[in-house]
């Protein structure tokens, strides 16, 4: 896949079954996930991986999140089945490191730029997926159980092959580059 095709083109797929991405694909994922901009090196991230029945124990874990955080009947109801929306689920949280010259959002920044690389190399790999976060990625709650209560979850990356032909998104009819003013 060209570059360019990727980079204008990249869809999210939330529709996505087996196969999931081999070793060998991991492996990429995680070459990419390293080269993107981390300011001193710290590499202040860290990618939990969840497939087979990791699946079911992240399940268990976000319906005792939705319980914790009383998200309602319907969002407690499907809350262990959202893991399984994919074969592979990969989780993206930050790993702060103490540095006097790279501040906590710079580290956030990297990390985030780390679960784009890992999408965009899925992508390149025939993969279909989706970046999720919502109330999840936010309940402290649930990064206690999972044993990260002083970081953030920047994403939960579900990825798969497509169950259908992933849908490409018009271009958006905007623009963000400005002139500057002085």
């Amino acid at each position: 896949m060209h570059a360019r095709h990727l980079l204008l083109n990249r869809s999210s797929m939330p529709r996505l079954v087996e196969p999931s991405p081999t070793p060998a694909d991991m492996e990429l994922f995680e070459a990419a996930a390293l080269r993107v901009p981390d300011h001193m090196s710290l590499t202040p991230y860290q990618v939990t991986v969840f497939r087979g029945e990791q699946l079911d124990d992240l399940g268990d874990l976000f319906y005792a999140t939705a319980e914790h955080e009383e998200l309602g009947e319907q969002t407690i109801a499907r809350a262990a089945s959202l893991p399984k929306r994919a074969p592979l689920l990969l989780m993206v949280a930050t790993q702060y490191q103490d540095h006097d010259k790279v501040p906590k959002h710079e580290q956030f920044a990297s990390a985030a730029c780390a679960a784009h690389a890992i999408l965009q190399m899925a992508f390149t790999q025939g993969f279909g997926a989706v970046w999720r976060t919502g109330p999840y990625a936010e309940s402290q709650f649930l990064k206690e159980q999972l044993g990260i209560p002083h970081e953030d979850i920047v994403a939960f990356l579900y990825i798969g092959t497509p169950a259908v032909p992933t849908p490409i998104k018009p271009a958006k009819d905007k623009k963000i580059f400005v002139d500057f003013a002085g």
